[in-house]
């Protein structure tokens, strides 16, 4: 039986670590300031993203797949980026595709579908701590809470709610993903 198990996870990571490691999005730019064995801080410049807020009718990640898909004014098909970053925002859960950097307030195809728009995310520096596994509740909470301990022992105040950053597909392996919990900080 761990034969079988053991040659089943071969197989699947010789066939799925390809693919996954093929599939490069473009990810927004940013500059590694400080890092420790935890969490790094980075800055980040302003960016573009399609986003939507949870009216509980329909799928935000449908929502968004649907714009960049080419269900938006200009019929336009949009490579998808990476992080898909989610986080509270007037007591809903918004979800974030960020635009690919070609994208400006001005070329970006304007969403057709009520609830999705085209925002500005405003640039500035982030607390980021890295890990692997699913994208679970569970595992964003723990570490959340754990950046969170950490930037408070340093006196690092937080400027945002906790976001969510997931950046590899479901069919990635869960030890090969990679997500991040990040907030936006006030630094100095």
């Amino acid at each position: 039986m761990k034969f079988l198990k053991l040659n089943t996870l071969i197989f699947c990571t010789l066939v799925f670590l390809p693919y996954s490691l093929l599939m490069a999005y473009e990810e927004p730019n940013y500059k590694v300031i400080q890092k420790n064995e935890i969490y790094e801080i980075r800055k980040y410049s302003d960016r573009l993203a399609v986003e939507t807020i949870d009216s509980g009718t329909e799928n935000n990640f449908r929502k968004l797949f649907n714009y960049i898909s080419g269900r938006n004014e200009d019929n336009e098909k949009i490579k998808m980026t990476t992080p898909v970053t989610q986080f509270e925002k007037n007591g809903n859960m918004s979800m974030q595709f960020y635009l690919p950097s070609k994208f400006n307030s001005k070329n970006a195809p304007k969403p057709t579908k009520e609830n999705v728009s085209i925002v500005n995310i405003e640039g500035g520096y982030y607390a980021v701590i890295r890990y692997s596994g699913r994208a679970s509740d569970k595992n964003f909470i723990k570490h959340r809470d754990i950046l969170l301990k950490e930037l408070e022992k340093n006196n690092i105040m937080t400027s945002s709610p906790p976001i969510r950053a997931t950046y590899d597909s479901p069919f990635t392996l869960p030890m090969n993903r990679r997500n991040e919990a990040m907030f936006k900080i006030v630094y100095k």
